[in-house]
Parts: structure tokens; sequence; C-alpha cells
């Protein structure tokens, strides 16, 4: 009977489960050294999907993470660990709080990730691109493009605004100068400010693919550059007052720097022999 089947399935969901962490001691052990190097808990997540494709054992939510830091340590993980999150929290902010104000919603015919090619996927050929917006105050912003395989990063200044048209706009106008093999796809969270997907697809022959809902990981190198940008344009402070010269020269300290990931090439220099 339905009835005794949900009565059966609270029973089973009352009941005391064993962290992952805890009984997945690899896992532990991978995650605990990436919290050690300051990797925030959405980039573990994702670099473990990347790093094991093949490994279901080996995957941890974003989620499950912080709850093992600050609710559920039970020697999983080092609560001193806490220490490495970027925030210095040592309790967990509510997904409610945190997700409240960010003017989600739904926005029309958008296509999943899970659609975009394989290649963009793994890397195989450049002009796949990640993007997001990096805020400011309330009412500044910069939009950010990292391209995935090279790891190159293009800063767009928003002096008007992040509302859908201006947005779209300004990314239109800076993708329109990259050579066409660099104009394949572009990845993006669920904000409201690419609601225009489809004109900036019209405009540049780009496909946009958006990330699943509360899953910002997925576009993994944009998260990780905009970590890095901080550095340059920290939490709550205005951006309003950066021009569009001044952001080219911090996405050319970006791409100036050797990355690990690249074999310690530069994105500039990775860039090139791509092109080449």
């Amino acid at each position: 009977m339905p009835s005794a089947a949900d009565a059966g399935a609270w029973e089973r969901a009352r009941r005391p489960k064993v962290c992952k962490l805890a009984r997945n001691r690899r896992l532990a052990e991978l995650v605990g050294d990436k919290l050690v190097q300051d990797w925030s808990p959405q980039q573990i997540a994702g670099w473990l999907v990347a790093e094991f494709p093949d490994d279901p054992e080996l995957r941890v939510s974003t989620e499950t993470i912080y709850l093992t830091l600050f609710v559920q340590a039970r020697g999983a993980l080092r609560k001193d660990l806490t220490a490495h999150l970027r925030s210095k929290r040592v309790t967990r902010r509510s997904q409610q709080r945190t997700l409240r104000g960010h003017g989600r919603g739904q926005i029309v015919d958008a296509v999943s990730i899970c659609e975009r090619p394989a290649e963009a996927a793994d890397r195989a050929v450049p002009g796949h691109w990640e993007g997001d917006l990096l805020i400011g105050t309330r009412t500044s912003q910069i939009a950010t493009l990292v391209e995935r395989q090279t790891r190159f990063v293009m800063l767009i200044a928003l002096p008007e605004g992040k509302s859908t048209e201006h947005v779209v706009d300004a990314l239109a106008r800076h993708v329109q100068t990259l050579p066409h093999q660099l104009r394949r796809s572009l990845t993006w969270d669920r904000g409201l400010e690419m609601a225009a997907h489809k004109q900036f697809t019209v405009a540049t022959g780009i496909k946009v693919y958006f990330c699943d809902p509360k899953s910002p990981w997925q576009r993994g190198s944009n998260e990780n550059t905009n970590g890095l940008l901080r550095q340059y344009f920290p939490k709550k402070t205005s951006m309003a007052h950066y021009t569009q010269a001044d952001l080219d020269a911090v996405a050319a300290k970006l791409n100036g720097r050797p990355r690990q990931t690249l074999g310690f090439m530069t994105p500039s220099q990775k860039l090139a022999e791509v092109l080449r």
C-alpha cells in the first residue's frame, strides 16, 4: 500500500547515516588535502568529477563537504580545516540565506550543460568559455570569461549595470574580437543577466549552455578565476571606477602567470600555442 511505502521511506530517512567522507578514507584524504591548499568545497567537488570521471565512489557534493566540516565531522575531516575556507566561518550559513536575493529564476529555453559538446567537457579543443559576474557592491559588477583549455581570461566592464540587455551586448562586443576558432560555446550560471542568451548567440554564433541549478562548480575554471580576482577586487568594494583599460591590465596579469595545470605555461603562452 502507498501509505506503508511512505511510512517505510520516512523510517529509512530517520535512521542515522554514516557520512560519506567517514566511509571512504581515500575520498576524505583527497578532500582534506585540497582544503589545506585553500581550495573551496565547490572547486573540490568539481575537480573530483573531472579527475576521476570513472569512479563514482570518489564523488562528493559541495554541501556534504560543508556539512562534514560544520555539522557531522565525526573524525572524517579535521575541524581545523575550516580555517582554510575563504569565509573563515566556523558555522555553515543556511542555503536559504545564501540564495535569497540573488535574482535567480527561470531562463526561457535555457540549454542544459548536459547537452554541451564532449569536446568542451574534456577541453579537447579551444574556444569553449565559462562566464559569470563578479560582484562588488550591490550596484557594481564586472563580467568574467575564462577559456577552458588555456585558462585565458577576459574581463568586461559593465558600467550600465547588470540588466540582460547590457550584459549580453557587452559580452557580444568583446567576444566578436576573438578569432573564429575561439568562438564555440559559453557556459553560464543560472543568473538572469543571461536571459537574453538567444540574442547573444545570434550576434556571435556562440551557443550558450547553463549549469544545473545550484551547481556553479560545473564551471569550475571560472569559479577558480573569480577567486583569484578577489586579490584585485575584494568583496563589497565598488567596481564602478574601473575602466576597461584597468580590467585589461588585471586580465593581463592573470594571463601572464604560469599555471601548474598548464605545465607551468602561462595562459597567454598556451593560447598562442593552440592558435598556431
